[in-house]
């Protein structure tokens, strides 16, 4: 929730809103109306919104312009793998590590590595397109120049901020939920 307040606080005379139609166009059309990941046909697949950065008190990231993308609803829901983790071993955001999981730095039982091999069995193949589409992702952000600006500082301490917040709440919910089962 506070994720999104804030979201709605930084974006809001940017122009540009991620709940509207224009931008999902925009979004689709830089894309090729494919899924940013594995380049699925969105014509052709259920379709959801995409935070690059997941919005959790881990990847902290945020709903808007830069960082919402149109994706299939397969690779979002692998995707989540890496965003849940507290620390990243591939790569500094969720997106960048789901998209690095080509088969040659993780176990041999890694999901995602194992997902990307389903989606593309050929070896060759399917390192080019992970290094495609990290590529692709990478220039649609640059894109949102005002994005890069807000979100370098909010990095160093938005972390922290979710970390406490996230504990002060579980402690009041303990609390509330001790004290009401006394009642009952």
């Amino acid at each position: 929730m506070f994720l999104h307040e804030l979201s709605r606080k930084i974006c809001k005379d940017w122009g540009v809103r991620v709940s509207g139609e224009e931008y999902g166009e925009q979004v689709r059309r830089r894309f090729g109306n494919c899924c940013p990941y594995c380049l699925r046909s969105l014509m052709e697949t259920t379709t959801v919104v995409e935070h690059l950065d997941g919005m959790n008190r881990h990847r902290v990231g945020l709903h808007i312009p830069g960082n919402v993308v149109v994706a299939c609803r397969k690779c979002n829901g692998e995707k989540r793998r890496d965003d849940a983790l507290m620390t990243l071993i591939l790569a500094d955001s969720g997106w960048e590590s789901f998209l690095s999981h080509d088969g040659t730095r993780c176990s041999g039982s890694c999901a995602n590595c194992e997902y990307w091999r389903t989606v593309w069995v050929d070896e060759i193949e399917r390192k080019a397109h992970l290094s495609a589409n990290l590529r692709r992702i990478r220039d649609f952000r640059a894109e949102f120049p005002q994005f890069e600006a807000v979100m370098r500082p909010l990095m160093q301490t938005l972390p922290a901020v979710l970390a406490k917040l996230y504990s002060d709440c579980q402690a009041f919910a303990a609390t509330e939920i001790a004290t009401m089962l006394q009642r009952f």
